[in-house]
């Protein structure tokens, strides 16, 4: 049963809590590649009385003294070239209250596949209750440098979501400012538009989307959204479509496209990406239902569905990729390696907001073979999704809830060419106690092989003095 969500307030987060592993953030085991920053940690139990940490490779010794593992970026970035494509060891004597002591020993795999070197998050409230005070931030993941991008300050409180970068390429993102004077904001050529992505006949203006590779091209849905409260059971909130189509937005001619094929009004249609060469498009589609009432019915397949550069044009029969029924399942946020080998995409029970859904996870298959791979080694018993492919399609980032099911943090994750994954890492902190003592949620990580050319005051100018450029429906 729903309760149909109706106001906004102001009300107060618990600090998050994680307990589990002995070091927190959790970097027992995992592999990093070979351009990240500092492995800062701390120990995590309240027995603890001192530690002693030592970190070898090969010949170099690193000692830390205390409950803080903090590293000296120089110190760090030596240490990592050194031991590119091989083994970090860290061993640890902790001594406890009462005069007990404990070891610890753990490795760190240096891979030498290096990642984007920046990542761009909304920094927002984890709950559906507080929506002021919203940025768009980007962090160089190589050390701690971050700026906004746009932020609240600077555009009148609006809310703002949606930066994604096509292929991982800092030359060719896109994001959404919200309400009054807002739009998206089209960074092409080294060139910044604002725009009014909406024309007759379609049901809204576009929401979720991504770029065409040659960046001519936008494909986004439109959708009603009605957010919704549970009255029982564990999911605290429920999104769903009332109508959803897809439509292309030709960024040349200033035309929207709305291909009859995906924009029937018994189906919904969502979530479109393009293929990595540009050929096709993918989204999700659910026959219509009553809702809120059925909405535990309310299941997505992923289909597939040709697309010419040339005109715009998509072709008039979709396929199924992924079947709904065949699955027992519903997914959603399918996004292409740029390589085109991958697709991943999350799936949940049911629906297709599953951020508070603790059975939604990330599922990948093989574009060549159909095989689906299995990815327990990356997801938890948290909400694992939104996710983001680095442009080598060696590394993923996504949001996971993993720790306290509240807070969503960035995880990166490592994919070989046989889709081997290795265990995730969170976004390294320069303060060990970050997260611990954050009240935001990082939503919508997504990578990037350089910073945009564009801040938070480009962003607020733009919406408070440029006007919007206007789209025609392609007759």
């Amino acid at each position: 049963m729903l309760a149909v969500f109706s106001a906004c307030g102001s009300g107060k987060t618990e600090v998050a809590v994680y307990t589990g592993s002995p070091i927190y953030p959790d970097y027992i085991g995992v592999t990093v590649p070979s351009n990240i920053a500092p492995l800062n940690f701390h120990y995590t139990s309240s027995d603890m009385k001192d530690a002693l940490t030592t970190v070898r490779y090969k010949e170099t010794v690193h000692t830390f003294k205390g409950r803080e593992v903090v590293w000296e970026m120089e110190q760090w970035k030596s240490l990592l070239a050194s031991a590119e494509s091989d083994t970090l060891h860290f061993s640890s004597e902790i001594r406890m209250k009462g005069g007990r002591s404990e070891k610890l020993e753990w490795e760190v795999f240096v891979s030498p596949d290096r990642i984007d070197p920046y990542l761009s998050y909304r920094l927002i409230e984890p709950g559906y209750e507080v929506w002021h005070e919203v940025e768009i931030r980007e962090r160089c993941v190589e050390n701690f440098d971050e700026r906004i991008l746009s932020d609240w300050k600077h555009t009148g409180n609006s809310c703002m979501n949606c930066h994604i970068h096509s292929q991982a390429r800092a030359d060719l993102s896109m994001l959404y400012v919200r309400g009054k004077n807002g739009g998206a904001f089209l960074n092409r050529n080294g060139e910044l538009r604002k725009l009014s992505l909406k024309a007759d006949n379609m049901v809204s203006g576009t929401v979720y989307g991504e770029i065409h590779p040659s960046g001519r091209y936008g494909v986004f849905s439109s959708n009603i959204i009605i957010p919704g409260f549970h009255t029982q059971g564990s999911r605290r909130l429920e999104v769903y479509d009332t109508e959803s189509d897809l439509a292309i937005a030709d960024f040349d001619r200033n035309e929207m496209i709305v291909p009859r094929s995906l924009s029937r009004k018994d189906v919904l249609e969502t979530f479109p990406v393009f293929s990595a060469d540009g050929k096709y498009l993918y989204y999700c589609a659910a026959d219509t239902l009553p809702l809120p009432r059925d909405i535990e019915k309310l299941r997505y397949s992923l289909m597939k569905i040709s697309f010419d550069e040339a005109t715009g044009m998509t072709g008039r029969n979709p396929e199924v990729v992924w079947d709904a029924e065949e699955h027992g399942g519903s997914v959603c946020h399918p996004k292409c390696s740029p390589d085109g080998k991958w697709m991943m995409y999350t799936v949940a029970d049911y629906g297709t907001f599953p951020i508070w859904h603790t059975e939604c996870q990330l599922e990948m298959m093989n574009l060549h073979t159909g095989e689906i791979i299995n990815m327990d080694a990356a997801n938890s018993d948290r909400s694992d999704t939104y996710h983001s492919w680095s442009s080598d399609s060696r590394w993923f980032v996504f949001a996971s809830k993993r720790g306290d099911g509240k807070y969503g943090r960035p995880y990166f994750c490592h994919v070989d060419d046989d889709g081997m994954l290795t265990k995730p890492f969170v976004l390294p902190q320069e303060d060990p106690w970050l997260y611990e003592n954050s009240l935001k949620s990082f939503n919508i990580p997504d990578l990037s092989d350089g910073p945009v050319h564009f801040d938070a005051e480009t962003i607020g100018r733009m919406v408070m003095e440029a006007e919007s450029e206007s789209y025609a429906l392609r007759k």
